[in-house]
């Protein structure tokens, strides 16, 4: 193995890590609200500080890597490490805010059951795990099964956006709870988009085509 396959190797590694922890975070922070726990919400708080820790040491890698002149083939794969390095640190970024809100919302009593949060959840989950499943496997067809399922979560973040809306006109005594749940949807509708980010960098790192604002679906 050439030294410069080392480095490679461990720009793979962190980025791996990182993935993980990544999601660890968004789920702790789901749980931290449905099951009204505060020591969970603090955990994603600490794990944020990880993920920018990581993000530093990726970066840090990628230039040396870039300092070497890399071949086309190499040069993309720095380039999209450090484009899903970005992304999974904004995942720890929405995932510390909706531990926030989570904290914020566990001092007064539950609005309603937590049904559509957790399928979101779910749903974005999947999708960044697919997303990252398909840039070890190097699989690009897996990458663009992702693209589709971002309308998905987005049109269930709009319909329990509307749904709290009208929680708070009938009754303003819940506006200050319903605020904080719209910006946990709204957070979880933002980790899907960086879960299509890293699909549609997958398609670019493998197949050497941009597909973002063209069409995600599009195989043309």
């Amino acid at each position: 193995m050439l030294p410069h396959d080392h480095e490679f190797a461990a720009l793979k590694e962190k980025l791996l890590t990182m993935s993980s922890l990544a999601a660890s975070s968004v789920q702790n922070a789901i749980r931290s609200l449905v099951e009204r726990n505060d020591d969970l919400a603090r955990q994603v708080e600490q794990a944020d500080d990880q993920l920018d820790a990581l993000e530093i040491e990726l970066d840090e890698l990628a230039i040396v890597l870039l300092s070497r002149g890399p071949i086309a083939s190499d040069l993309r794969m720095i380039t999209v490490a450090m484009k899903i390095t970005h992304d999974l640190e904004r995942v720890g970024d929405e995932s510390t805010t909706i531990a926030r809100r989570a904290v914020d919302l566990n001092k007064e009593p539950q609005l309603k059951p937590y049904v559509d949060i957790p399928r979101m959840a779910t749903m974005a989950l999947e999708m960044l795990n697919d997303a990252l499943e398909a840039f070890v496997s190097r699989d690009t067809g897996r990458a663009r099964a992702v693209l589709p399922r971002d309308k998905e979560v987005d049109a269930l973040h709009k319909q329990l956006q509307r749904e709290l809306v009208s929680f708070m006109l009938e009754s303003p005594t819940t506006i200050t709870r319903c605020l904080n749940l719209m910006q946990v949807s709204k957070r979880i509708e933002r980790i899907a988009d960086h879960a299509t980010n890293i699909a549609e960098e997958v398609v670019f790192l493998y197949e050497g085509r941009d597909i973002r604002h063209t069409g995600k679906d599009d195989k043309a």
